[in-house]
């Protein structure tokens, strides 16, 4: 059973607590409340769960199991009565136009759709379309997807939970994580290189077995296409160059528990044009020659960055910066010179000379006309 048709079961357990027996029109109705194709809920309306009475499904066979795993997690006796919330609000991913399929895509994809346990470690440098391409993949599969912004203050109490003082009564609140487990829902633990060895907390999650709450005695099992999926700028080695300060070294036994790392570059050539000049059209200025001469720039600087030849480079996501600036001030050369201002000087005017170069037709602006309007 998918994760999807197992999310339709337990919505007819928590509407019809008492029933196992089912109207089709039941199922088809709590199947599209939640958003859900005939695909989904067709397991549960098959012929072997068909019953002597025409239109209606016994699901105990599903149901009794779930019911009584539900009821076997004892709590020990000083935390009996302690009450577990969770926020029910399901997250979802949109298709987002500008997206262009490609490097290890396809591979997430297939890992996503497959439904099982299987954690990817995703490195490359900033900018290149790692969180992107996670969003992107369970957008294409339906999956739901949570995302946590993992920084050095990241703690057990962030992801797994912790008490809450609410209506006047503690109560213990599930964390993401948690929440991703039983929803079976794809967990995205963006910048994992950011955190202290507080994520040590998930080193049993990773495993993908069913996991002790501390906290509560609650034994958390995960539901079917549960996945964590980690993105981050180093392979968990910390930053040699300084390019991510705060990059922190990962405890091998943590990373040992990703089935599989994908170390992502820049896209191709032709991959970053295709791109670029989406964003020009979701912005609605669309110069092609622009978005060429762009990305031919970046990919020189690229290569000077990576024969140490300069310090900076260009990303996928300051070219689309870029495009989206010039949609606004209509002039190439300022946006550029916008988006790069985080540079240091001659860093900035190399590149701007560069850039003027690469496009012929465009003259490096001076400091005295920069911000006034000219005929």
């Amino acid at each position: 059973m998918n994760v999807n048709t197992n999310t339709i079961l337990k919505s007819l357990m928590e509407t019809y607590p008492d029933s196992t027996v089912f109207k089709k029109a039941e199922i088809v109705s709590i199947a599209n409340s939640l958003g859900f194709k005939k695909s989904d809920y067709s397991p549960l309306t098959s012929t072997d769960n068909r019953t002597d009475v025409r239109g209606q499904y016994d699901l105990s066979a599903v149901i009794i199991p779930m019911r009584e795993s539900n009821t076997m997690a004892k709590t020990s006796p000083t935390v009996v009565g302690m009450q577990s919330i969770v926020n029910e609000e399901k997250t979802f991913a949109s298709v987002d136009p500008t997206f262009v399929p490609w490097g290890a895509y396809s591979d997430v994809v297939k890992v996503v759709k497959s439904e099982m346990f299987y954690p990817i470690y995703v490195s490359g440098l900033s900018g290149n379309g790692k969180t992107f391409m996670v969003e992107q993949a369970c957008a294409k599969e339906g999956r739901e997807f949570i995302r946590v912004q993992i920084n050095p203050e990241t703690d057990e109490d962030d992801l797994i939970g912790g008490f809450r003082l609410i209506n006047g009564e503690t109560v213990f609140s599930k964390g993401p994580v948690l929440k991703a487990m039983e929803n079976g829902a794809i967990l995205l633990l963006d910048e994992i290189d950011r955190a202290t060895n507080k994520i040590m907390c998930l080193q049993g999650i990773l495993e993908g077995k069913p996991v002790l709450v501390k906290k509560t005695g609650e034994v958390v099992t995960p539901s079917s296409g549960f996945n964590v999926i980690a993105t981050a700028n180093t392979k968990g080695k910390g930053s040699d160059d300084g390019r991510f300060t705060a990059a922190s070294i990962i405890d091998d036994a943590f990373l040992e528990r990703f089935t599989i790392s994908i170390d992502q570059a820049f896209p191709s050539v032709s991959v970053e044009k295709k791109i670029v000049n989406n964003h020009m059209k979701k912005f609605g200025e669309v110069d092609t020659d622009f978005a060429d001469n762009l990305v031919g720039w970046a990919d020189i600087i690229r290569k000077t960055f990576y024969d140490d030849g300069v310090d900076e480079v260009i990303s996928t996501r300051r070219l689309c910066h870029i495009a989206q600036t010039f949609s606004i001030f209509k002039d190439k050369m300022k946006s550029i010179d916008l988006c790069i201002s985080r540079f240091d000087d001659d860093t900035k005017a190399a590149f701007l000379d560069l850039y003027s170069k690469v496009d012929a037709g465009i003259e490096t602006i001076t400091d005295e006309d920069y911000y006034v309007e000219t005929d």
